[in-house]
């Protein structure tokens, strides 16, 4: 049994080297985004307190922007917390709330953010958390706002229509006050006042990831993600177990979908 375990380590290696060996020679994703599903289920499965596996998550979160790191892509995105997240008992949002106060003053602290110089941008409605929580991500964000060679966005008290809801808002507000005339609006002015307003905007979503067995993207990123067609990876793994060759293999489709674009275009100009 030792030997069998040992062996499926060695080949597992083996294979996670091949295989960043392959993807590192083919087109990096600028803009990766993720869905971290499953937490709670993996936390049921091992029969532990559903915030158990918030902190498996979040090490797993850790991981995966060193392996963006490591791979070159410049934007990571993750979905931390959405509007419908306050709907959940009161002790796990607190539990919620004390990990994500936690993970952000590790950010602010840990050498590797000013070291790889990393952008760390909240986008949502940081006006609903509790005060304490605000004044980390305000924290953190100045710390790091002047950093440019890696963006982490982690999306808190999100909801995707409602980014744009509140874009359109803004851009009446404009239109109301003569600062902006109705025809000069077009898809990059409604980008514009995305979030983080005020900042450099999100780029458009090049990969989107989503862990634990459900096929959707629940109203994550919809002008980002949804209005570039982008590559999208469904995988069965609950986020805690999300492996470096889960997310390797993630980047290997979003490869054969620049590819497929490369093939078919020649043959639409030949057509004509």
């Amino acid at each position: 049994m030792l030997f069998k375990n040992l062996a499926r380590k060695f080949l597992y290696k083996v294979y996670e080297h091949l295989l960043t060996k392959a993807i590192k020679s083919g087109v990096i994703p600028h803009h990766i985004a993720i869905i971290m599903d499953g937490n709670r289920r993996f936390a049921d499965r091992i029969k532990k307190p559903r915030y158990v596996g918030h902190i498996y998550g979040a090490d797993t979160t850790e991981k995966v922007l060193d392996w963006c790191w490591e791979i070159g892509v410049k934007h990571l995105t993750v979905y931390a917390f959405s509007t419908e997240n306050f709907n959940r008992p009161q002790q796990e949002r607190e539990h919620l709330f004390d990990l994500l106060k936690l993970k952000l003053e590790e950010l602010y602290t840990d050498k590797r953010t000013h070291e790889r110089k990393m952008c760390v941008r909240i986008i949502g409605e940081t006006n609903l958390f509790p005060l304490d929580l605000q004044s980390i991500i305000k924290k953190v964000e100045n710390a790091t706002k002047n950093y440019n060679k890696i963006y982490l966005n982690i999306a808190l008290a999100y909801g995707g229509r409602r980014e744009i809801a509140d874009a359109v808002r803004a851009i009446a507000e404009k239109v109301k006050k003569g600062v902006l005339s109705v025809k000069d609006i077009n898809e990059n002015t409604i980008a514009k006042y995305l979030y983080p307003i005020n900042n450099i905007a999100i780029p458009k979503v090049d990969l989107i990831i989503r862990t634990g067995g459900e096929m959707r993207t629940s109203n994550f990123l919809p002008w980002q993600a949804n209005g570039n067609e982008c590559a999208a990876y469904f995988c069965a793994p609950y986020w805690p177990e999300f492996r470096k060759i889960d997310f390797l293999r993630s980047i290997r489709v979003y490869q054969r979908r620049c590819l497929c674009h490369i093939t078919v275009l020649p043959k639409l100009w030949s057509s004509e």
